[in-house]
């Protein structure tokens, strides 16, 4: 149902600049010879001056032209943004050499400040890191196809060997020729005991734990161990790594308590970002989607975040159970949704014990 039917309900529309109503109506000033739409930044216009179309073509009949700020003619400015920025995106990925912000900008039509901008708020990562994200992406892909690491080196946009492996640790985890054996020769020590969640797999690498997996079958949490390091040593049943798994234990059952152990954490650039964010809400509380996506600098990114809270390897230490919908309500999980309610409430319940030690005298006598 159309909520602007009145004139007096339009005019509301357009003095709030109201981006809801554009598309609904457009309005005509008489003293400029334009029409708009409602969320136009021009100044505003005197009310006796105004006239209200319901569409385009209603107003070019009534001899107006369109304005030149907020193109009516036009898709809405955050669809031609969406629609730059996936153009520009193309431009990166199909470069051999990432082309400059200059270039950049004057392929998306904006001055570099605005187009900086505009792509941070659409991807959630400035052009410089989107570009890093997809070289990375292509030295992964040449590294699985090209003869040798030299020429994926190359292949990569890499103009020597040097830059490329000062990349590698952090977009690979690994040496390049290990990676593209699919770990060979990386060590991971690993073990799967129970918790009050169901079995639990704690891995480590050299640099710090690497997964923190949940689940109900012991069996299918080594597969996935294995299939995301298939030619790796992985190295069980070591009796000095038992103290790190009885850690990590303790942690999932009291989070409050936090844990004190380096990470391993392989992502993109994004995925880095909102797991960074995910550590840095407290245990008992809750962000959404939404929430989460304006603290990485991504707005319209919700999708972009969720997705990034599913790729997450290491439970409860990167806590995207703590991630829930705009209502409140639970969302998916990748260790089930009754697991996340699990550790919600045992986090709720150790906030409210904390409080209540921390009362004032009077209210606990």
């Amino acid at each position: 149902m159309n909520p602007y039917l009145t004139d007096n309900e339009r005019w509301a529309a357009v003095q709030a600049r109201d981006s809801a109503a554009d598309g609904q109506f457009y309005y005509s000033v008489r003293t400029t010879g334009v029409f708009c739409r409602p969320s136009c930044g021009a100044r505003p216009a005197l009310r006796e001056n105004v006239a209200f179309h319901a569409s385009i073509a209603a107003a070019q009949a009534a001899g107006f032209r369109p304005c030149k700020r907020c193109k009516p003619e036009q898709p809405p400015l955050a669809e031609r943004h969406a629609a730059m920025v996936a153009q520009v995106c193309r431009l990166i990925d199909a470069a051999e050499v990432a082309p400059d912000l200059d270039a950049l900008a004057a392929a998306g039509g904006m001055s570099r400040f605005h187009f900086h901008r505009v792509f941070k708020a659409q991807t959630g990562l400035t052009p410089k890191a989107y570009a890093a994200a997809a070289r990375a992406r292509r030295m992964q892909a040449g590294l699985a196809g090209e003869a040798s690491v030299t020429e994926a080196i190359y292949a990569a946009g890499f103009n020597s060997s040097g830059r490329f492996y000062a990349a590698t640790p952090g977009a690979l985890g690994m040496t390049p020729s290990a990676w593209r054996a699919g770990g060979r020769g990386a060590q991971i020590r690993f073990a799967i005991a129970q918790c009050s969640l169901g079995a639990i797999l704690v891995a480590s690498t050299e640099r710090g734990i690497c997964c923190i997996l949940l689940g109900d079958d012991p069996q299918a949490l080594a597969h996935d161990l294995q299939d995301r390091f298939p030619q790796a040593e992985l190295l069980g049943a070591q009796a000095d790594y038992e103290q790190v798994v009885a850690r990590v234990i303790a942690f999932v059952e009291a989070p409050q308590i936090g844990l004190d152990l380096p990470l391993d954490v392989r992502g993109t650039a994004f995925q880095q970002r909102v797991w960074q964010a995910l550590r840095e809400i407290p245990a008992g509380a809750t962000v959404s989607y939404a929430e989460l996506a304006a603290r990485v600098g991504a707005p319209n990114g919700a999708r972009a975040v969720a997705g990034a809270c599913a790729a997450n390897a290491i439970a409860v230490a990167i806590p995207c159970h703590r991630v829930v919908r705009n209502d409140g309500s639970l969302s998916g999980y990748r260790w089930g949704v009754e697991r996340k309610a699990t550790l919600l409430a045992r986090e709720a319940d150790a906030d409210a014990r904390t409080a209540g030690t921390h009362a004032p005298a009077e209210a606990v006598a």
